[in-house]
């Protein structure tokens, strides 16, 4: 699930077509919408089919991880860069170029023959999605000089990445029971050549922005030989650590040095920011993670097939936008930070009523339990982004929402990864149970970690009271 990337220049023109037509704005705001649910579909349309593409190409349950992470870690690691390329190449083409090779690599996944293609065919979609994210929102920001909006807008963006993660297992399930999983590619191709056909928007001018490509290349080659050494097995993963050590370091040193770091270093000098940031990677690594066990666990251990399992999901990811609507009400009523606690005290509460009913639970009663654990994560967006963007400057907002944006995405990467190494060495019953602790661990720490900034930032009452 992403966050902002970094925006781009304003449009040379926003106004109302003739004759009743759409306007360029409108167009914008249609398209990149049609984007940032397109990439957000992917991030859970593929978790439902993955049993079904391991048996069929092999490589087991590592196997199924490399499908879902290729995407996750280029999509994670380029977008330290991708938003500095929509500024330097306007908004619309990058959008452009984004659509096209998503759609392009999705026939390749589509027609892969074998699982390295496939793999090497998502990982090309990850940098599609990349050049999408925050092209699309470059484009939302654009459509509209007025706060109020621009403010329902992104709403509208936001929403539509809501609505494709909700929809995604169900999708998943459907189309990977009725056609095959070759179809949860396939149906990107359509959508993609809807949102090039859309794309008759006023174009952005492109401004000078400064790439970062020794602090990029960094953290490629660091986050792929951290997966690498979590998901694979054998003298090559210490290797692989090594190599992670080397990047992570070459990473540092590159922002150092940089005359225009990625990160900026106001931001992590930022406790209010750092947790912020630090809430991302944990929901990220919960949820998605959560997810992609209980794939395993409803197919291989309760012998369910694709649409039941997709089905089972519902619960889980409706409550999630539930969520983002309740926390976006109660924000300036009871405070970002406090919200932020509540949400994460709640997704424990779910993870911890999931672990003590064990793999032998019903299926009813796994579906309840799924309910706070959907409500938790959608509650957590919201005041994790506003308590970000409220503890930096200006200036860094960007690069700030472009950092939250990594960090949940190497959560979601991390969660995938992690969780399914557990599964794989424990099998699925007792992995099931240490991925559910692992989650209720990370996410009473967060939600403790968020407690200690909501007692430094009391909300203010009228009058001057807390």
């Amino acid at each position: 699930m992403g966050v902002p990337g970094r925006g781009g220049a304003a449009l040379r023109t926003v106004g109302t077509a003739d004759g009743g037509r759409p306007s360029g704005a409108t167009l914008g705001v249609a398209v990149a919408c049609l984007g940032f649910f397109l990439i957000m579909l992917d991030s859970t349309v593929v978790n439902v089919a993955a049993p079904v593409i391991g048996a069929d190409v092999g490589g087991g349950i590592s196997g199924m991880q490399w499908v879902v992470n290729a995407y996750v870690l280029v999509f994670a690691a380029s977008l330290l860069s991708s938003g500095a390329v929509s500024d330097r190449i306007g908004a619309v083409r990058a959008l452009g170029c984004g659509l096209a090779l998503f759609g392009a690599a999705s026939v390749a996944c589509a027609a892969a023959p074998s699982l390295s293609w496939l793999v090497a065919a998502r990982a090309a979609q990850g940098l599609g999605a990349a050049l999408i994210l925050p092209s699309s929102l470059a484009l939302i920001r654009q459509s509209a000089d007025d706060a109020a909006s621009r403010a329902r807008r992104i709403t509208l963006w936001a929403m539509s990445g809501g609505v494709a993660v909700s929809a995604g297992p169900v999708v998943g399930g459907v189309l990977t029971s009725g056609l095959g999983w070759q179809a949860v590619f396939w149906i990107n191709v359509p959508l993609c050549a809807l949102g090039l056909a859309l794309r008759r928007t006023p174009a952005s001018e492109p401004r000078p922005a400064p790439l970062d490509l020794p602090g990029q290349a960094a953290a490629v080659v660091g986050l792929a030989s951290l997966t690498y050494a979590i998901v694979e097995d054998g003298p090559l993963s210490r290797w692989a650590l090594l190599v992670f050590g080397l990047a992570a370091a070459g990473f540092v040193l590159a922002e150092i040095r940089a005359p225009h770091p990625v990160v900026p270093p106001a931001l992590v000098r930022s406790p209010a920011a750092l947790t912020a940031v630090g809430t991302g990677f944990v929901m990220n690594a919960s949820f998605f993670g959560i997810v992609f066990v209980f794939t395993l666990y409803f197919q291989q251990f309760k012998a369910h097939g694709p649409l039941v399992t997709g089905l089972m999901f519902v619960p889980l990811t409706a409550l999630t936008l539930v969520g983002n609507l309740v926390a976006g009400r109660l924000m300036t009523r009871l405070g970002t930070w406090r919200i932020l606690t509540l949400s994460q005290a709640v997704e424990a509460l779910g993870c911890l009523a999931l672990l003590l009913a064990g793999p032998g639970a019903p299926p009813a009663l796994v579906l309840l339990f799924f309910l706070p654990i959907g409500l938790g994560a959608g509650a957590t967006s919201p005041p994790m982004t506003n308590a970000l963007l409220d503890a930096v400057d200006p200036a860094h907002a960007g690069a700030a929402g472009g950092l939250l944006g990594v960090m949940r995405q190497v959560g979601g990467l991390l969660g995938v990864a992690v969780f399914g190494a557990v599964v794989a060495g424990l099998g699925v019953t007792s992995g099931t149970r240490l991925a559910l602790a692992l989650c209720l661990t990370m996410l009473a720490v967060s939600s403790a970690l968020a407690l200690v900034q909501a007692r430094r930032h009391p909300v203010k009452r009228p009058g001057g009271k807390d």
